[in-house]
Order: C-alpha cells, then structure tokens, then sequence
C-alpha cells in the first residue's frame, strides 16, 4: 500500500508539469496585453512599454516560463498584476468561503442523493422509482445559475426567509453561516445529486440481482439490512467512484455559483482575474484546482481498499 502511495504521488509530477505548461501557453497566447489595461485608455506606448518591462513581460516565453516554474518550487505563485499582493495570499484569504461551499455541497448532495438511489432501485418501476429518475434528469440538465437565481427569488425574495447574497464566517455563529450556505448550497448541489443518485440506482440495480441478495431474503433478514449491509456495502466502488469524478462539477459550478450568490471566494477570485487578465492569479488558480482534482482522485483510489477488501495494491 505504502509503496503504491509513492508511485501515485510521483505520477502526479508529470500531470502538473503539463498542466502547468500549458495553462502558461494557453495565457501568453491569448489575445490581450495586460500592460495595457493596467496602463488604460490614454496610455502612451512609451507607458505600456515601461510596465511590460517592470512585470518582465517584454522577457522571451521560455524565460517567464522559467522564472515562474522556479517560484513555484520555492512555493512562490507569484505577484497579482493588480493588487501588487502575493497569490498564495489573496488565495489564502478566500479559501474559507469555497472550502465552505464545497464541503456543503458534499454533505447535502452526499445524504440526498445515496438514500434517494438506494430506494429507487429497490422500488425499481414503482412511481418511486420515477420521480427519482426525473428529479435526476432536471438535475442535471437545469444550469446551476437558473437554478440559483430560482432559489433566490423563491427563499429569499419571495418568502423573506434566507439572505440574497454573501457569506458569513462560521467563526461569526453557526445560525448566520448556515442562513448565508445554504441557499448556494442546494443550488450547487443539485447537480451533483442527480449525478450520485443515478449512478446509485444503476450500481444498486446490479447487485441487488446477485444470488447473494436473493439468499441474503431467503434467511428472512430485514430490508434495511440487506440493502446497507449486503447491498449498499458492495455497490459502494463505483458510488465512491462518481463522487471523486464530479468534483470536477463542483469545482466550475462554484465559480458560477459564488457569482451568483457574491461570495468572496476563490471562484469569484478568478472571475476577476479573468476579467483582468491577472495572469499570475489564473495561473495559481488553475494550479490549486488541478492539484485538488488529482488528490481526490488519489484518496478515491485508496478508498477502494476500505469499501472492497478484495481490492489490494
């Protein structure tokens, strides 16, 4: 196992060194100049041409690329073009927020979508079976941001019951937090739900056909038994397995979402960038969602072991 977790580790080297490569080229290669913009509309070429020498961006490609690569060894992600504040600050300093919304999202989608799958696979063809399929296909095809602002008009808007937009700090009371997340929450969640439960039904559907299952009904144990205890139990690599995939739609829905809901978190830090062409946050931005992706991946991976002792690596 020990062994396996080294060689996992080591494989995501070459991944970021070629995510890496290419979200510097994807940027440099794009049309704008954000010496430009910093300088604005009545800047001289003289102006652009000074600022492009102080941000070193008058220097060859190879050479930005190499100063970049070697702050990122020395855990530098370099300067924001606009604030003049170091990334990994401004990233620390949004952090919470997305952290926030993204444990959340899992914790509601995780408890609505496994229990919401299980039943419908045991009531397969009954109008159980139904509304859960067609919960899971308006799920998934609804935009996050219509359903947002669905959210809003209905809670917030029309029943005055939970805040339009912000976030508070849970640090400033559960109550408060919990009235700011949850409405982004459910809207975020939605999606990821209706991903886990179908996956849910499907892997449910297929174990509860094995002779295990049937023998398992045939000894007289109780329904809840035989579905978390035999059923559930073995369903749960490829449930483990979806979950771990659709992180990946929580990390582009919440940029969606925390514009929608004007949360200061990290999606909303890149919107900004976007907007700015702040190449050293897009860069750092896209670094830290990558490098998350491959770690969920890897735990979800470890994860087989716990969930299916036949699994060895």
């Amino acid at each position: 196992m020990f062994a396996y977790i080294i060689r996992r580790v080591l494989a995501t080297i070459p991944v970021m060194v070629v995510v890496a490569l290419f979200v510097f080229a994807l940027l440099h290669l794009s049309p704008g100049d954000p010496a430009a913009i910093i300088a604005g509309d009545t800047a001289t070429a003289a102006d652009i041409a000074r600022i492009r020498e102080k941000l070193g961006l008058d220097q060859p490609l190879y050479l930005q690329f190499g100063s970049w690569v070697w702050g990122l060894l020395q855990g530098d992600l370099g300067i924001s073009i606009f604030t003049n504040l170091p990334v990994s600050k401004l990233i620390a300093q949004r952090l919470e927020p997305t952290a926030a919304l993204t444990i959340s999202t899992l914790i509601v989608s995780v408890l609505v979508a496994i229990p919401m799958g299980v039943l419908a696979a045991w009531k397969a063809g009954s109008w159980i079976d139904r509304v859960v399929m067609v919960f899971a296909v308006l799920g998934f095809s609804v935009p996050v941001f219509v359903l947002a602002y669905l959210l809003i008009y209905a809670f917030a808007i029309g029943l005055d019951l939970l805040p339009v937009q912000g976030y508070v700090s849970i640090t400033d009371g559960f109550a408060p937090f919990l009235s700011h997340i949850i409405l982004p929450s459910i809207a975020l969640g939605m999606v990821y739900a209706a991903l886990i439960a179908r996956i849910t039904r499907a892997s449910m559907l297929d174990v509860l056909a094995q002779d295990y299952i049937r023998t398992a009904q045939a000894k007289g144990l109780a329904n809840d038994k035989v579905l978390i205890g035999h059923a559930l139990k073995n369903a749960a690599v490829p449930i483990a397995t979806i979950i771990g995939i659709g992180i990946a739609l929580l990390i582009s829905g919440v940029v969606v979402t925390e514009t929608v809901f004007a949360i200061p978190g990290l999606g909303r830090l890149t919107v900004d960038a976007i907007l700015r062409r702040d190449y050293p946050i897009i860069q750092g931005m896209i670094l830290i969602f990558s490098a998350a992706y491959v770690m969920v991946n890897l735990l979800v991976d470890l994860s087989y072991t716990l969930l299916d002792p036949r699994i060895r690596y």
